[in-house]
């Protein structure tokens, strides 16, 4: 399988502290890969580089074959990469359906020129639109809360839309950022199923996350740092009996 997504010695520094440290590994295209490692480790630090909300000190990023980690985050969105965030970002006055409606970009009914155009044209986008919004919204399971303002969802719902809002733009790879941290285990069991719809819709996933039952379950690869630095990287099994990982985890086996 090719990569979809190479990381090679990427550096991020704060001042004195090293939050990343020339980390690397690849993502296979059409994998779910896990991302694990203890608190501080430098996880979210690494996803907000990928995304383009953070530059890297030093190092480089590849995804689809296309050096992208001298890009502003609008642009790796748009050629395929999108993320989620451990605390969801939701539009909180907009409903549930509004809130994916508002993903396409250069709608004609955003333009100053919209009113030279026909009515008949941005009716007719918006439809679509809608349409679209509605059957991303039955793939997560929302379609029942598509009219209920986006601000009276439940955590976990809320974590559904933000994944929702990421499928409407159609993307090759999603970073989900601890997406069951404060579910209940019911809706983790729904989410565990969605991300395996999405994998198998062709969607790669590298996913954060310290419920290692889910990691178990949906990854075929696990990488794990520790200290800003990948110390481990194999199949479930193989990391789940990693002396390393298990010292980094615990602060050794002994302890």
């Amino acid at each position: 399988m090719t990569e979809i997504l190479d990381i090679d010695a990427v550096s991020r520094s704060f001042g004195g502290l090293k939050a990343v440290d020339r980390c690397s590994f690849k993502v296979r295209e059409g994998s779910i890969t896990g991302l694990v490692g203890p608190n501080g480790a430098g996880k979210s630090t690494l996803f907000s580089i990928v995304s383009g909300f953070t530059s890297p000190t030093s190092g480089r990023i590849t995804f689809a074959g296309q050096a992208i980690h001298d890009m502003p985050s609008y642009r790796i969105a748009r050629l395929g990469l999108r993320r989620t965030f451990q605390i969801p970002h939701e539009l909180k006055r907009l409903s549930v359906l509004e809130n994916l409606m508002v993903v396409p970009e250069r709608q004609y009914g955003d333009r100053l020129l919209s009113i030279l155009l026909p009515g008949s044209r941005v009716r007719t986008e918006e439809h679509h639109n809608e349409e679209e919004a509605r059957r991303v919204l039955q793939t997560v399971g929302l379609a029942e809360k598509a009219d209920h303002p986006a601000a009276m969802l439940s955590g976990g719902q809320k974590k559904l839309l933000e994944l929702a809002r990421c499928l409407a733009s159609r993307p090759k790879l999603i970073l989900l950022d601890e997406p069951t941290a404060g579910v209940n285990p019911t809706l983790i069991r729904h989410l565990v199923g969605v991300m395996r719809s999405l994998h198998a819709s062709g969607i790669s996933l590298l996913i954060i996350e310290h419920n290692m039952n889910v990691i178990m379950e949906l990854c075929e690869n696990v990488i794990v740092m520790d200290r800003g630095q990948v110390i481990a990287t194999g199949s479930p099994q193989e990391i789940q009996a990693n002396r390393q990982v298990l010292d980094a985890y615990l602060g050794g086996v002994e302890a």
